[in-house]
């Protein structure tokens, strides 16, 4: 049973999320993805000016005469929300938590995928797989899994990106679009293989969700740090300059390697924070999307 307040939520941010494609999105997202997918349809005997790339060489070789391939484009595409359910989602300083900040960002994308008759599917994850909805097209299985994503209590609370890249890629036959939402804050190098593997099939973008208190810590006097994965507490004194200047050292170390992973895997990253208006990195994307397409 859906409750009252949870029935409320979904209704508020179906009718955000659905304004905000109306007016900004919806003409970007069919520009930047429509059309992206392709899928084999047969081969024919090469003719003078065919790309020498789409030669089917088994065929050539089976024949003794050249052959190509030929593609035609998806009429419809799928797109995948992956998303981080783990300990570190029930956390925010300013604005949102980071799960409703991913249920939002997860429902601006997925309306606009309807609007393009595209399917949308779901696949939560802590340290193991939560979740999988299979994709499905309309705005009754939006909604559904918008109230997944506000309402799902996971079993697990640690993180293991590597085990959700491995499980939708076999899930995903063919080339999708999968929207990879979580905080990262898992050792990259635990999923950077599976990142860029996924990458090669599918067309991955990574939303990055983050909290201004994550990054930046002020001079409070002592403070109780807590692992929402673990449940350790740490005690700091951030009075301390040396731990202050410690504390940046490590976050810019962390920010460094993370973008490696993702540069070396050619992955493009948006980052939202808990308490900004997602529009602008999302627009900013869209923008950049586009820009390179054009070239």
């Amino acid at each position: 049973m859906i409750s009252p307040d949870l029935m409320k939520k979904i209704r508020q941010i179906e009718i955000r999320t659905r304004r905000l494609v109306d007016t900004n999105f919806a003409g970007e997202y069919h520009s930047v993805f429509k059309g992206r997918g392709i899928e084999f349809d047969e081969v024919r005997p090469y003719q003078y000016g065919d790309d020498v790339r789409s030669i089917d060489w088994n065929v050539t070789a089976r024949t003794g005469e050249p052959y190509i391939k030929q593609y035609v484009e998806e009429r419809e595409l799928t797109v995948m929300f992956v998303v981080d359910a783990s300990g570190s989602k029930d956390f925010g300083s300013v604005g949102r938590f980071k799960r409703e900040l991913a249920a939002e960002l997860a429902s601006v994308l997925a309306f606009a995928a309807t609007t393009n008759n595209d399917r949308v599917g779901l696949l939560m994850f802590t340290d193991q797989v939560e979740l999988y909805i299979p994709p499905r097209k309309g705005r009754k299985h939006v909604l559904r899994l918008i109230r997944e994503l506000l309402a799902f209590k996971p079993k697990r609370r640690g993180t293991n990106i590597k085990i959700a890249l491995d499980t939708v890629n076999q899930a995903l036959k063919r080339r999708s679009i999968i929207f990879l939402i979580s905080d990262f804050v898992a050792d990259p190098q635990t999923y950077r293989r599976e990142l860029a593997v996924s990458n090669r099939h599918h067309d991955v973008i990574a939303v990055e969700l983050r909290d201004p208190l994550e990054t930046e810590i002020g001079d409070v006097g002592l403070l109780a740090l807590e692992d929402p994965e673990t449940d350790e507490i740490l005690w700091v004194d951030t009075h301390n300059r040396a731990w202050r200047q410690a504390f940046h050292s490590r976050v810019q170390q962390v920010e460094a390697v993370k973008k490696a992973a993702f540069r070396q895997s050619a992955v493009d990253r948006i980052v939202v924070g808990t308490g900004e208006d997602y529009v602008v990195p999302l627009a900013a994307f869209f923008q950049e999307r586009e820009r390179r397409r054009r070239r």
